[in-house]
This record gives C-alpha cells, sequence and structure tokens, in this order.
C-alpha cells in the first residue's frame, strides 16, 4: 500500500536528521553560554565532522588566476565580516559543543588579517576544550615575517600555497611579484620547529606547470616538507577546462618514470591525500584528486566564509549565515541547532568532475579553502571590484523581512505555519492553466469520441476531488473545510484552457487548492486523450485572483 506524499515527505525528513550522541549538559548562569555536549557532529550518512575551516577575509595580496577572477571579485564591506570575537565564539561552539579537532585558518590570505595571530592565540586556549590541531593556509608571502610568533602563539601546521618554482612563471601566475619571499617563507617554517610537517600545495595545470611536477618531488630529498600536487578544480571565472586538468594518475606516473615510490598510511582516515615517498627521500608527496577521485564518502569537514556563511560541501552553493543570529542574540543552544539543520542537508556525494564544471560556485577566494537557508542576502550598490588597495563596495546583507518564507522557521527547517491568531474570514482563489491538445483531440472531445468516455465531466470531478484532498498532497497546507468549488472549461481550436475557482469560511487562504484542481484537471485530459496524442503539453498553471487575506491579489 502506497502511502500519501505528506508521509513519505516526512519520514524522509526524519531519516535525514542529524544525529546526536549526548554525553551530559552544561549549565552556566547566562543563557547564551549554557551549551549541549555532544560527542561528536554527525551527518544523516554516519561521517563525523571533526574539522572546521573557518576564512579570515576575502582579501589576497595575490591575484593566482584559478582562484581569483582576473578583475577581481566583489567584496563584502568590512562590517559584514566576522569580527575577532565571533570568530572565536563560533569556535568555541564547534569544538566545546561540536565535537571538532580540528581548525585551518583561510583566506582569501588570512596574514593580511592585523589580528591573525592574536586569533590563534585566542585558539590555543580551546586546546582545553579538545582542539588538537590549528593550522593555517597561506600563499606565503609575508608567513616568513610572522612565524615565529604564529608558532608561540600556539600554531601547529602550515600548508603554503605554490604552483611553480620559476620566479617568472611565479609572476605569471599570480599576477604578483614575490617568488623568493614565499620561498624564504618555507625556510622559515622548517626552522621553526613546527609540531606538524610543513605542506606545500600545488595545484597541477596541464600546459602551465605539469613540466615542474619531479622539481616539486626533489624538494623533498632533503628536506621535511610534504609536497601536495591537487587537481585543478572549477570555480567562478577561473577559465577550467577538462583540457587543463592534469589528474593525479598521470602526476604520479610523471614520478614514476624517474623514482621508485612507497605509499604511506593517511594520518587520519579522513585526509583528502593519499601520500607516497620517494625511496630514500626526507620527505613525503601527496595527490589530492578532487576531480577524479571521490573522498565523499569520508569527508569530515565544515567551511566558515569571512562574512560568516556555513558551507557544507566546497562544491555545493547552499550556504547558510551564522553572523546573523550570532548579531541577533541567539543563544548557543539555537546556532547549534541552526548549524544541525544545515548539516542535515549535506548531500552524500557531489555531483562529479563533469557536472561540477557546469555548475555555478563562487571563485575560490570567497570561499576559503560555503539550498541556503540563511535570511540574507548580499547585493552590491556599486560595481565596485578588490584591486587590493583597501576597502571597495557598500554591499549590505539584510534579513529577508517581508521576503522570508513563511514555511521555513529560523533554523532552515520547514514547517506548517501557525494560523490560531489569523481572522476567519470568506476566502476565495481562482486559478487557471492550459492543455494544449491539437486539432484531433479537439475534434474527438467535441463529437465524445474519445474511448475512456466524457472527457471534461471527467476532468471536473477530478480536479473537484483533487481540490479537496489538496492538503494530503502538498505536506504543508492546513486541510479546509470547502464550502464551494467549480471548474470551466474552454475549448478552443487546439487547446483547452483550465479555471478553478474555489472557496471557503477560514484562516487561511484557497490558492493551493485551485492551483490543484486545475493541475489535476489538466492532468486527467491528458490521461484520458494521450492515446491519440503523446505530445499534449499542459503549461501555464498560475493563480489569478485571491481574496479574503491580509492581501488580495489579482493578475490583470
Amino acid at each position: 500500500m502506497l502511502l500519501p506524499l505528506n508521509q513519505l515527505l516526512f519520514k524522509d525528513i526524519a531519516k535525514r536528521y542529524i544525529t546526536y550522541s549526548w554525553t551530559h549538559f552544561s549549565t552556566s548562569s547566562s543563557a547564551s553560554s549554557s551549551t549541549v555536549k555532544p560527542r561528536f557532529l554527525q551527518d544523516s550518512f554516519g561521517r563525523k565532522h571533526d574539522y572546521l575551516r573557518i576564512s579570515l577575509t576575502e582579501r589576497c595580496n595575490l591575484r593566482c588566476s584559478y582562484c581569483m577572477p582576473e578583475n577581481g571579485v566583489i567584496l563584502s564591506p568590512k562590517e559584514s565580516l566576522l569580527q575577532r570575537d565571533e570568530i572565536i565564539r563560533l569556535a568555541k561552539l564547534f569544538v566545546a559543543s561540536l565535537g571538532v579537532k580540528k581548525i585551518k585558518l583561510t583566506g582569501g590570505e588570512p596574514l593580511v588579517r592585523s589580528d591573525c595571530i592574536q586569533i590563534v592565540a585566542d585558539l590555543t586556549a580551546l586546546k582545553a576544550s579538545g582542539l588538537l590541531n590549528i593550522g593555517i593556509t597561506t600563499n606565503g608571502l609575508v608567513l616568513g615575517r610572522s612565524i615565529k610568533k604564529l608558532v608561540e602563539s600556539g600554531l601547529d601546521s602550515v600548508n603554503i600555497s605554490l604552483d611553480t618554482l620559476r620566479p617568472e612563471k611565479f609572476e605569471f601566475i599570480t599576477r604578483r611579484k614575490g617568488f623568493s619571499a614565499v620561498f624564504n617563507s618555507i625556510e622559515r617554517c622548517l626552522e621553526a620547529d613546527l609540531p606538524k610537517t610543513v605542506k606545500i600545495n600545488c595545484v597541477v595545470m596541464r600546459g602551465l606547470n605539469d613540466d615542474e611536477i619531479l622539481s616539486f618531488v626533489e624538494l623533498t630529498q632533503h628536506k621535511k616538507l610534504e609536497v601536495r600536487f591537487i587537481e585543478y578544480m572549477p570555480f567562478d571565472d577561473n577559465k577550467w577546462s577538462y583540457g587543463k586538468m592534469f589528474p593525479a594518475h598521470e602526476i604520479m606516473a610523471t614520478i614514476k618514470s624517474k623514482y621508485e615510490v612507497k605509499s604511506l598510511p593517511k594520518d587520519h582516515p579522513s585526509d583528502t591525500a593519499q601520500l607516497f615517498q620517494v625511496n630514500g627521500f626526507q620527505g613525503k608527496i601527496g595527490f589530492i584528486g578532487s576531480m577524479t577521485q571521490n573522498f565523499c564518502g569520508a569527508c569530515n569537514r565544515l567551511r566558515i566564509a569571512a562574512n560568516g556563511n556555513l558551507k557544507v560541501c566546497l562544491f555545493g552553493s547552499e550556504e547558510v549565515s551564522l553572523r546573523d543570529p550570532l548579531r541577533s542574540g541567539w543563544s548557543d543552544q539555537e546556532i547549534i541547532k541552526l548549524i544541525q539543520s544545515a548539516l542535515s542537508k549535506k548531500r552524500e556525494r557531489h555531483a562529479g568532475a563533469i557536472n561540477i564544471s557546469k555548475s555555478t560556485n563562487k571563485p575560490m577566494i570567497l570561499i576559503g579553502g560555503m539550498f541556503s537557508t540563511s535570511p540574507s542576502t548580499t547585493t552590491s550598490k556599486k560595481n565596485d571590484k578588490s584591486d587590493g588597495k583597501g576597502d571597495v563596495s557598500e554591499n549590505e546583507s539584510q534579513l529577508l523581512d517581508g521576503n522570508q518564507l513563511s514555511h521555513i522557521n529560523k533554523y532552515g527547517d520547514a514547517e506548517m505555519v501557525d494560523i490560531s491568531d489569523k481572522k476567519v474570514t470568506q476566502r476565495f482563489a481562482h486559478a487557471s492553466g492550459t492543455i494544449s491538445t491539437g486539432s484531433k483531440v479537439i475534434s474527438l472531445i467535441k463529437n465524445n469520441q474519445v474511448k475512456k468516455g466524457d472527457v471534461l465531466s471527467t476532468a471536473r470531478i477530478a480536479g473537484i476531488l483533487a481540490a479537496k484532498s489538496t492538503s494530503n498532497l502538498i505536506p504543508l497546507c492546513h486541510p479546509l473545510p470547502l464550502t464551494k468549488i467549480s471548474l470551466d472549461f474552454t475549448v478552443r481550436e487546439t487547446e483547452i484552457e483550465v479555471n478553478c475557482f474555489v472557496t471557503t469560511i477560514n484562516r487561511t487562504g484557497v490558492e493551493m487548492e485551485a492551483l490543484t484542481g486545475v493541475s489535476i484537471a489538466a492532468l486527467t485530459i491528458y490521461d484520458m486523450c494521450k492515446s491519440a496524442n503523446k505530445s499534449m503539453v499542459i503549461k501555464d498553471i498560475k493563480l489569478i485572483q485571491k481574496t479574503g487575506g491580509k492581501s488580495d491579489y489579482h493578475v490583470d
């Protein structure tokens, strides 16, 4: 026996809700600091998420072609970015209440933010609550000047982005000078005695730097570096193409053409890099096959953009604002539930390499290496671009106000609207639609020659039954006692226009009932006539008029 659609939908919603393992409740004198402490944060596919990437800024002092569009990006105004205390509050929630063990600071370029070192020091205090690793991903341009203070403040690991070992090519890729400064930063990091291996991230692009693969490998001969080769990934305006991508298996083949390598175990089961070592070399090499290898099944990471948007999948467009709730006075418990709701919508896997390349995603610099349920949007008043010279546009983030989706609560969950405080009035709705049948079908209907019987009488009864059953078909509609339903058909030369009129005396309107009546009546016409024409088209189903509610509506 088939379950009604609304039961199926709610069973699916219940199944996909996030699972928590509770240990105990902590209490304090402040409601906002009272937090529930689960052992871990787990999505609906059983993946534990204990790795958080936090973007500190959208700004960068380089312009790498695969990361930032050539003309720059529209930056958020400073006031819309997370402040230091907001970053730390969110980090504390993720660590102390949601079981995050690793935090990576990203950008943009995180070190262009003046309070970066202090943020690291603040995060270090969370090691008492279970945080194990604080890392940073940087282009290395100014890292050499600050690595000592960063390590003293508690930094554990460093990833440096470097795609070429040739100064002239560095300037071509990054659109800036600075190769010697980056290479100096690598040396300073090796001298700084970091707890974790210094990693170099190299995005390999065919025809650009694939001829330097062996040179990067040879950096690991006498240095305890981990060079990680990353497949070129598509982001908005970075001119990605399949032909430019140099896949991980070809990188390995290039290395094996000269060296013997051995496989190494991963540092963590959820690590994206497959690790190897050239026999006799001190360092390691790794491969991140973002495009050709699927590691979604072990994904353990979440991302917070500089503007406070939470992104549960790097290749997903869905984001939810954490900044707005912070600034609206939400309690820790409410923010935790919002995070829970966002994670519950994380898909089992991304769309695959080809589909990803055809989809829309932000430039990498705005993600921080975020289904939007956020009650905020960003609009640009000026088409200003970042040129790296300071504040730019006057973008504004604001609540949707009157455009807020009525069936979505503040946590991003679907819910039925409470109509108990609305006035009981007479409500009316009129909807219409058209089915293009062709002249042959019209002739059969007019002459009552359709084998299944009287088409329009049957469609009228079907539409009335459908309107009465709307709440069983559309899960968040209220069941209503309808006082009148009528359907009219206007038969033209090659099409039939269907009109449905519904009336009730109640606290909510009957637009959905009228639209449902039109839809099912049109489908019934199709069903009865499809033997004569399977190419019939149902179109232009729309609301024409509604009255009796808070606001009336009418299509002229």
